[in-house]
């Protein structure tokens, strides 16, 4: 795709869209990040992103500007989902953790679905995207795995930051540090193979615990043997997996903004 523009042509309109939701009982504000530049011609991509009220924060508009003006990505509109209840509607579709979090985990994702993205082709005049990508936070990026593990046949892309892989249906025991994770369940014990690529962040200084007393900090090793479990599924490092292990990286929204333009590098690069 060839987009001819100069400096002058990049503009991000920023703009926030309230959505009344049936399945979430409740309002959901989204904020749409949308390119406003000359010669495009192509059908635009699509990025989803949970824990949308953090991208003011890091300057993603930015970012964004930056990553356009040196011709580094394809243009993309951006939706930044503003987190409602996110202890109960982020986490693993039909499976709350060990406290009850996550219990609506399923109709998150079916909001997603059944109600976001019929609203985005209503607000943008757009029928249908190039491509769809879904990333998250933390637990918005277990959310994210989620939600791109059960819908591939809309997405075909997802990322995390720092993600929540510990999420778990019962504590760990110091015999057993490492079992009941909910998320590498679901990819072991899953008989289909999504058509998927996954782009994985983890920062050294995410946190300080190391359940399994191997030198290594769960947020590193609970990444880490995700990935291993999507090796096992078939998934190919290079090809279907992107790892990042960002040194001195910590669990925050200035670490998360660091990373962020090769995020967008890897998922949408010319």
């Amino acid at each position: 795709m060839l987009v001819n523009f100069t400096k002058a042509d990049v503009r991000i309109c920023v703009d926030e869209w309230t959505l009344k939701s049936a399945i979430l009982d409740r309002e959901v504000t989204c904020v749409v990040y949308l390119p406003e530049m000359a010669d495009v011609t192509e059908p635009l991509h699509l990025l989803l992103i949970n824990d949308g009220q953090d991208l003011a924060t890091m300057q993603y508009d930015q970012i964004l500007r930056n990553m356009y003006q040196k011709k580094d990505i394809e243009p993309i509109v951006t939706v930044g989902i503003k987190a409602g209840n996110r202890l109960q509607e982020y986490g693993i579709s039909g499976q709350a953790d060990f406290k009850g979090r996550g219990n609506a985990a399923l109709e998150y994702r079916q909001f997603i679905v059944q109600e976001l993205l019929p609203a985005i082709y209503s607000q943008t005049n757009i029928s249908a995207f190039a491509s769809y990508t879904i990333a998250g936070f933390s637990l918005g990026a277990l959310s994210a795995l989620d939600i791109a593990w059960h819908e591939d046949s809309i997405f075909s892309k997802v990322g995390a930051f720092s993600g929540s892989f510990w999420w778990r249906s019962r504590d760990y025991t110091q015999t057993e540090p490492d079992k009941y994770r909910i998320a590498h369940k679901l990819i072991r014990k899953s008989i289909a193979k999504p058509s998927l690529k996954f782009w994985i962040q983890a920062g050294t200084q995410d946190e300080e615990s190391d359940r399994n007393q191997n030198g290594i900090i769960d947020s590193v090793d609970d990444s880490t043997s995700l990935i291993s479990e999507l090796y096992q599924k078939g998934y190919q490092k290079g090809k279907d997996i992107r790892y990042v292990e960002l040194i001195g990286g910590k669990h925050d929204v200035a670490t998360w903004g660091k990373i962020m333009p090769e995020f967008l590098c890897w998922a949408f690069e010319k």
